[in-house]
């Protein structure tokens, strides 16, 4: 069975949604300028050798309707029309999926190069407005029933509850969102997302090189005094959260073989990964199952893994995970997460892979573990092995 590699990985910053930096933008044609500045950074690999544009998109709707995998290959200057594109939607991890799916290609002896992207632009549609169709949603699963699961559930309301089923106070969440604040401040100021990152101009000329997210103002203090944003009482605000945000990323998976005969050094090798339902409603904690599996399939122990990116939708499940599975926080998100940097949803699971394969580079790890809660009750984890 061939190995699927990570030759590299590209993302754009991570915008606030709405009122942020790239909020003007179209969703297609900013994946369709990620994917070919992936490819002009690998010029050795030819572009009509690319098999297939495997794309996460969290909600494909709107402007990210039609299929945005194929739009953006047909808008790119380096693709030409001989490049399938898919769209895969499993919401927070969609981009996860897209590297999964590329990969497992791969493997399976299918094709020797894909692009996995990931995009998400809430600018451009009112996510909460879009979820809100409750005369779309199957009455058999809204919870109404005593043992009936409620998959339409808002997540926030699902960080509460695993927040009150682990007793994770709002002391302890407001303190992990203040270390992602700080630690992705820190990186962002000594530059180590800029070997990831790819700035976007705008219309106006403008060149967008920076995450929005990061806040040098932060205090455990102000977070402390922010109201609870999902339920009265409740522990969950918008500060220990991660926001809403708009951004693409892309990666270049192949075989090694390919590899090999182009003379490129891969960063990294894909080794395998896992997926885990629970309950809806504890939606924020299925990543333990799915970390679980993913490292009884590989035959490592936690122990063995160098470095952790967890996708920071709240700090209240994190800490449960976390606990759980047996982090070292100093080996968890070192560059701060999703609370800080944001949570473009398709984007994600990509954008986390770009930084991963950063943070390995920069501490000299071997082996890296990505992991995400994804809404209705799921969880999904990657582990690769860092090769160069």
């Amino acid at each position: 069975m061939p190995n699927a590699v990570i030759v590299d990985a590209v993302r754009t910053p991570v915008g606030r949604a709405f009122k942020g930096s790239l909020a003007s933008l179209r969703p297609d044609e900013t994946l369709a300028y990620t994917i070919d500045q992936l490819l002009e950074r690998n010029p050795g690999v030819d572009p009509s050798t690319v098999e297939e544009v495997v794309t996460g998109c969290g909600l494909p709707q709107g402007l990210q309707a039609n299929n945005i995998g194929r739009i953006a290959v047909l808008l790119s200057e380096k693709l030409g029309q001989e490049t399938n594109g898919i769209t895969v939607s499993r919401y927070c991890a969609s981009g996860l999926d897209a590297v999964r799916n590329a990969a497992n290609a791969v493997m399976a002896g299918q094709g020797d190069v894909y692009i996995a992207g990931g995009v998400e632009f809430v600018s451009r549609y009112n996510a909460a407005q879009e979820a809100a169709h409750p005369e779309d949603q199957n009455e058999k699963l809204q919870g109404k029933e005593p043992g009936q699961p409620d998959a339409y559930i808002a997540m926030g309301l699902t960080a509460e509850n695993v927040a009150v089923k682990y007793g994770v106070s709002r002391e302890d969440q407001d303190k992990f969102a203040q270390q992602s604040q700080e630690r992705a401040v820190a990186a962002q100021e000594s530059g180590f997302f800029d070997r990831e990152i790819i700035p976007l101009t705008l219309a106006d000329g403008t060149v967008v090189s920076k995450d929005d997210g990061p806040r040098a103002s932060s205090t455990y203090e102000k977070l402390s005094q922010l109201q609870p944003a999902f339920r009265e009482g409740g522990t969950v605000t918008a500060g220990n959260s991660c926001p809403l945000n708009d951004g693409a990323a892309a990666a270049l998976i192949m075989s090694e073989d390919k590899a090999k005969e182009l003379g490129l050094t891969p960063r990294a090798r894909f080794i395998t990964a896992a997926t885990w339902g629970n309950e809806p409603e504890l939606m924020g904690v299925a990543p333990i199952g799915a970390i679980k599996k993913a490292l009884d399939r590989a035959g490592m122990s936690i122990g063995d893994i160098d470095i952790y990116e967890l996708n920071e939708a709240f700090a209240a499940q994190v800490i449960p995970i976390a606990d759980e599975v047996g982090f070292d926080y100093a080996k968890l998100n070192p560059h701060g997460g999703a609370i800080a940097l944001g949570h473009p949803f398709g984007q994600t699971g990509v954008r986390i892979l770009t930084t991963l394969l950063n943070d390995l580079e920069t501490t000299d790890g071997t082996f890296g573990l990505e992991t995400m809660c994804v809404a209705q009750g799921q969880g999904e984890a990657m582990i690769i092995e860092r090769l160069s």
